[in-house]
């Protein structure tokens, strides 16, 4: 309907419009883009099914040490000699961590119009929340002490461990993620550069592996780090550390950097590969949509190969 007047801003309606205007324009850009990937990586994405609580009938199994006398199918176990047990189809949440590294050597970018490594681990994180609460998962940030939630809570929870950190703390600055006690068969996603010392590494990913949690690594690297283009007369300087070195032709230093670095990445791919970890490389010149749908396909085989075959198939 058409009204004939105006009608005249009250005090609070305005004040309510410069707040939506406020928060609108406080949007952070990188919550944006993460959307906009997820958005379109969620196009390809299908259910799963998985066995646990739920109330879908999926198979009978027999009975177990540390199964209660309740979750018996007496019904069913008076058929034969032994007891079974009724499993349903998987339908609660399961939960998820995140970590994205924020040491100082992620605010890296060789070129103006290539993002940081921290701004796309950023998008990743946010954008992999944004998809796993689209499937009703449970997500927190880990080590930021929330408990996984689902829904607008979950992206909120993300947006602020990852934006929102006061500068100089030391837990966002960390190179490694938190040795944090999970939930046994949660899983973690920890994205990072990972040119931290391998020893340490692998220590770290080992201590969730020791407690059942499965875990997958997206490295994310500048072209520059993983083609080093560089030419003639080139000084390098430490971003972590109070190192400086000058070359006359950096182009010499390239076969010998190339298997360093391959050397680096695949002591932490056979350490990974040894605890049943994913791993998998990511390039800041290159969209981020591919890596966030390899990433979300490596955590729905992960679930899935916890689901007991079902009967004849």
């Amino acid at each position: 309907m058409r009204l004939p007047f105006p009608l005249a801003a009250t005090p609070a309606a305005t004040a309510l419009r410069e707040q939506a205007e406020a928060l609108a324009e406080a949007f952070p850009p990188l919550v944006a883009e993460a959307e906009h990937v997820a958005s379109t990586v969620a196009q390809g994405v299908h259910g799963r099914r998985r066995t646990g609580m739920g109330e879908s009938f999926w198979q009978f199994r027999r009975f177990r040490e540390g199964d209660t006398a309740a979750s018996v199918d007496w019904r069913h176990s008076a058929r034969s000699r032994h007891l079974f047990v009724r499993e349903s189809e998987w339908e609660a949440a399961e939960s998820v961590w995140i970590w994205r590294d924020g040491s100082p050597s992620m605010d890296y970018a060789s070129d103006n119009l290539l993002t940081t490594k921290k701004n796309r681990a950023t998008v990743l994180a946010l954008a992999l929340t944004s998809l796993l609460i689209q499937g009703g998962e449970n997500v927190a940030p880990l080590g930021g002490g929330f408990t996984p939630t689902t829904g607008r809570t979950a992206q909120r929870r993300m947006a602020h461990a990852l934006l929102d950190a006061p500068a100089g703390d030391a837990a966002a600055l960390a190179s490694l993620p938190p040795a944090e006690h999970l939930p046994r068969y949660a899983q973690v996603v920890l994205i990072s550069d990972f040119l931290s010392p391998v020893e340490e590494i692998v220590a770290s990913i080992k201590s969730y592996a020791a407690e059942g949690i499965r875990g997958h690594l997206i490295q994310v690297l500048d072209p520059a780090e993983e083609d080093l283009p560089f030419n003639g007369r080139t000084e390098f300087e430490g971003i972590e550390e109070n190192l400086r070195l000058m070359t006359g032709r950096a182009e010499r230093l390239r076969a010998a950097y190339h298997a360093r670095l391959n050397l680096h990445r695949d002591r932490i791919v056979e350490a990974a590969r040894r605890i049943n970890f994913t791993f998998a490389t990511h390039r800041t010149d290159r969209a981020p949509h591919t890596a966030l749908l390899a990433l979300y396909g490596a955590l729905s085989g992960a679930t899935d190969a916890r689901r007991p075959p079902r009967p004849g198939v």
